[in-house]
């Protein structure tokens, strides 16, 4: 089973697992975050974000997920990228998570797929009929 590491601004990765926790009425294994404050210095918490990653890393690789391209921690995860076993994605969102939770076990090609088509497609123009 692929891992997954949330990496985000603050305590916005704790509240997704917790809210999939809800979801899902269960912790998924495998599954991790690391929320980066604005006080830290992003070579200082690389260390804290490659133990993470390799506690939830069976074998399978990792996908690590990032709220904001080009923000402090889509830039942490740039270092801890190694094609085909640590993978990223930028705009995690909760239909995003819970896609990716559900394909992690069919390789991380349609991991990337499933959770960018999640991401993507839960964005939905609400109206009522």
């Amino acid at each position: 089973m692929i891992g997954i590491l949330l990496i985000t601004h603050g305590t916005f990765g704790e509240s997704l697992i917790q809210n999939v926790c809800h979801v899902l009425n269960k912790r998924p294994p495998l599954i991790g975050q690391l929320g980066v404050s604005a006080q830290d210095d992003p070579l200082d918490i690389l260390p804290m974000a490659r133990l993470l990653l390799n506690e939830v890393d069976e074998g399978e690789g990792v996908l690590i997920m990032t709220d904001i391209l080009g923000a402090t921690p889509s830039n942490l995860a740039l270092k801890l990228l190694v094609p085909g076993r640590v993978e990223g994605v930028a705009g995690v969102s909760l239909p995003m998570l819970l896609r990716a939770l559900t394909y992690r076990k069919n390789g991380m090609g349609t991991l990337m797929q499933k959770a960018i088509s999640g991401g993507r497609d839960g964005v939905i123009n609400m109206h009522r009929q």
